[in-house]
């Protein structure tokens, strides 16, 4: 679903296009009614939208949605043929290469040799096809993505390829456990948000144009090296600080006071990863990716004035303030990231 729709396609095409993803694709979260639409281009979910948001408009994990048709592989052995590749045996076991290359404790470049035995590992693999992602992926088959990304041993930048076969955990899933791989953090964006590349596709460089909409199909590539120090995000003051909280809760940011309609700077010059409503504890969201694994988020935002796939560079306004989410007061949620790891950025910004 890379392209983009025809403009002959008429409304009820359209919608009984959408009726019919309606099986895969769950009810998008209602937005906090405090949250204004933003002015370019971008309209968070409303009580009263349903699907009519088109489908540029969706993320990538609503835009491509998984089907559940893990293939149950049983242990077995290998022996390599001349010419394998660790992929053609993946292909032809119907096991993970990368699964297969941990079980033999094999390195990159990942050479076989012929009559090489290998040890095939049991488990329940499913195929990635193209745009699929991580969160998708985790809801198809309704286990939490961290859980995904551990089994395994995924790491940064988290990149699937298509044709990776990735193994899914095994067991009876909860209801509950289920529930919880519908509901969106901030880490699942950050690993879990990109749609898969083609063995030698390249991810999509950002622009700092506005106008230009990254389909939801392209993966973003993110900058390489973080440029200069982090700088605040705003003026105001602090009003929850880093790590647990009086109810032994664990907060991974922090909150700024700030009046509605105060301008939320960008504190490194990066590229936007998200920029939406999906986390709802947090409304109106800007997730930034700045390089050297370093992410930061923006939090409880009344407007967000940058797009996903758009350059931002240091100091620049990317959202305006609010109470949204679960917000009691105007206030914005701040938070850095060194990986997955939630940082202090109290250590990280300058003293005032």
């Amino acid at each position: 679903m890379g392209g983009k729709f025809g403009i002959g396609i008429g409304r009820n095409m359209l919608l009984l296009s959408l009726a019919l993803l309606g099986g895969c694709i769950p009810q998008m979260e209602q937005a906090d009614p405090r949250y204004g639409p933003p002015p370019i281009r971008y309209e968070p979910p409303r009580a009263d939208d349903g699907f009519r948001s088109t489908p540029a408009q969706l993320p990538a994990w609503q835009v491509r949605p998984v089907s559940p048709d893990a293939q149950t592989i049983r242990a077995s052995s290998y022996v390599v043929r001349p010419g394998d590749t660790l992929r053609a045996i993946a292909d032809r076991t119907g096991s993970g290469s990368e699964a297969i290359a941990r079980a033999n404790g094999l390195v990159p470049p990942f050479i076989v040799q012929p009559g090489q035995r290998l040890q095939i590992p049991a488990g329940r693999y499913h195929l990635v096809r193209a745009g699929e992602t991580g969160i998708a992926i985790a809801r198809a088959y309704g286990v939490d993505w961290s859980r995904i990304i551990s089994i395994n041993a995924l790491t940064a930048p988290y990149t699937l390829r298509v044709g990776m076969r990735v193994l899914i955990p095994g067991g009876p899933v909860s209801i509950e456990e289920r529930a919880a791989a519908f509901r969106l953090d901030v880490d699942d964006i950050v690993t879990g948000g990109e749609p898969a590349l083609a063995t030698n596709q390249r991810p999509t460089r950002p622009s700092s144009s506005p106008t230009r909409i990254l389909p939801p199909s392209a993966a973003l590539a993110e900058p390489a090296r973080l440029k200069g120090a982090f700088a605040w995000p705003l003026r105001g003051s602090v009003i929850a600080r880093f790590g647990p909280g009086a109810s032994g809760e664990r907060y991974n940011g922090i909150k700024i006071a700030a009046p509605i309609g105060t301008p939320v700077l960008a504190a490194a010059d990066g590229v936007v990863a998200y920029a939406g409503t999906e986390v709802a504890n947090l409304g109106g969201l800007v997730i930034l990716k700045h390089g050297d694994g370093w992410t930061t988020v923006y939090g409880h935002a009344s407007q967000l004035l940058v797009q996903r796939g758009q350059a931002v560079k240091k100091g620049q306004t990317i959202a305006i303030s609010g109470d949204s989410g679960l917000a009691d007061r105007p206030e914005l949620h701040f938070e850095m990231r060194k990986g997955r790891t939630p940082v202090d950025p109290l250590g990280q910004l300058p003293s005032r």
